[in-house]
């Protein structure tokens, strides 16, 4: 069967991510015999008239749309981007009659919702390697399932797991619009962060790829010219030491490739961060998440800012980049550790540092649940679109000028969160590639001359 996948994400900020998700589903559509075509609407220019001539030349049997991101999670400037899906979805319905199939992290948090409110046919929660092969393969055979929303759960061994099938075309223009390529080592996480999906999405469980499976991947992409790999793990440095495991196939196999990933803050040793910037590794994501004591247990963290700190000074010393998350304004919350917090934050020296206003309401998460005991929310709010906890003891736009007042002199400090993103998309326009961390903090006599 012919089938067309469509990722339809917006988002460019802080540079634009290849449809990861996409790609890993076209590899097992292809894998199971078939015709696979991929098209990003954000490198077509979110062109309408360019997707139909692409069905009108080689109409599908199957179209599915991957939906990244509900919104961009950021109350200082919302934007909402399931009305764009539906757009997307009408337009797709008048140019062919094929049935259309929806996936992604953005449908499975609130999969009958989204499904509703997009006008699909059918929609896959969770993994969609399995399910979307099953679905193609019944289509094909003539059958129409009734059933509209299939649930894969997180049931994918190392074997099931596709490698990413890269689209050429894609590729080129993700390379050419940031230079940062997503790749998956491991799925699941087992911690239970007040607001995460990943548990949800993913599982409790960490599974872990074959190593040589994701070098295979590291080294086709580094031949077909990826500037910097982003491991997107929910965490990279898992407790099990998973990612020993990968980083010594690497080391084994000469990989020599700038890449990052999400950190959680835990020390690691001297002997292991020498053998990851061995191969490459250049820049830390922390998933720092809260900036006082009081507010990290409050989030469902099982570390201490002071550690926070510690594992700060260890990148820092050992040269590489280094960013941090904050959401201030979350479960307890005060004017107390607001002060605190934005003290620590300042103490974050050499590295950059996002602050976002409250935090995002997903659900099935502790922080539904606890929004709901709090009577922030009721049982019929309707979550679709944001909605987000703010502490009872805080006044909304107060810790918003607040926050504005104790970090505008400092440059790296970005709060709202969204400040510098359209300087970092010029810079995307003019040819700088790599880490947007690194140009925000003018590091880049440490990774090489950016074009003149």
């Amino acid at each position: 069967m012919k089938i067309l996948l469509v990722s339809c994400n917006p988002v460019v900020a802080p540079y634009p991510v290849y449809p990861l998700g996409m790609a890993v589903v076209a590899s097992a559509l292809q894998q199971a015999g078939h015709d696979v075509r991929q098209y990003d609407m954000l490198a077509g220019g979110f062109s309408l008239e360019k997707l139909r001539e692409t069905l009108a030349a080689d109409p599908p049997g199957l179209i599915g749309i991957s939906f990244r991101n509900l919104d961009n999670v950021n109350a200082c400037n919302e934007a909402w981007y399931v009305d764009q899906l539906a757009d997307l979805t009408a337009a797709l319905r008048a140019a062919s009659a094929a049935p259309i199939l929806l996936g992604g992290p953005g449908f499975s948090v609130m999969p009958e919702q989204v499904l509703a409110a997009a006008g699909a046919d059918y929609g896959i929660v969770g993994e969609g390697e399995r399910l979307a092969v099953e679905l193609a393969d019944r289509l094909a055979r003539g059958e129409r399932p009734e059933q509209r929303i299939w649930r894969a759960g997180a049931t994918l061994d190392a074997a099931g797991m596709a490698a990413p099938a890269y689209d050429e075309a894609i590729l080129a223009f993700y390379q050419g619009a940031g230079g940062v390529t997503p790749l998956q080592s491991k799925r699941g996480c087992p911690h239970r962060c007040a607001y995460c999906t990943y548990p949800l999405l993913e599982g409790h469980r960490i599974r872990p790829r074959d190593p040589e499976r994701v070098v295979d991947d590291v080294l086709a992409l580094q031949a077909r010219g990826a500037k910097q790999i982003f491991f997107t793990d929910s965490i990279f440095n898992d407790q099990a030491g998973h990612y020993r495991k990968l980083v010594a196939t690497m080391r084994k196999r000469g990989v020599q490739i700038p890449w990052t990933g999400f950190f959680r803050p835990e020390m690691l040793s001297p002997e292991i961060l020498e053998e990851m910037k061995a191969t490459g590794l250049n820049a830390v994501e922390l998933g720092s998440d809260a900036t006082s004591d009081a507010t990290l247990r409050g989030m469902g963290k099982d570390f201490n800012f002071a550690e926070v700190k510690a594992v700060h000074d260890r990148f820092l010393a050992a040269q590489l980049t280094v960013s941090h998350y904050f959401m201030m304004g979350g479960p307890e919350e005060t004017r107390e550790t607001v002060e605190e917090g934005i003290a620590n934050v300042l103490q974050l020296k050499g590295a950059a540092s996002f602050i976002f206003l409250g935090v995002r309401i997903l659900p099935e998460t502790p922080l539904a649940e606890r929004a709901l005991a709090e009577g922030l929310i009721g049982p019929e709010t309707d979550l679709l679109h944001p909605v987000y906890y703010f502490s009872p003891a805080l006044d909304r736009d107060g810790l918003h000028e607040r926050l504005i007042a104790a970090f505008k002199a400092h440059r790296h400090v970005v709060y709202p969160p969204d400040a510098m993103d359209s300087g970092l998309a010029f810079l995307h326009r003019l040819g700088y590639t790599g880490m947007s961390i690194d140009l925000l903090l003018k590091r880049s006599d440490r990774r090489g001359t950016p074009p003149t």
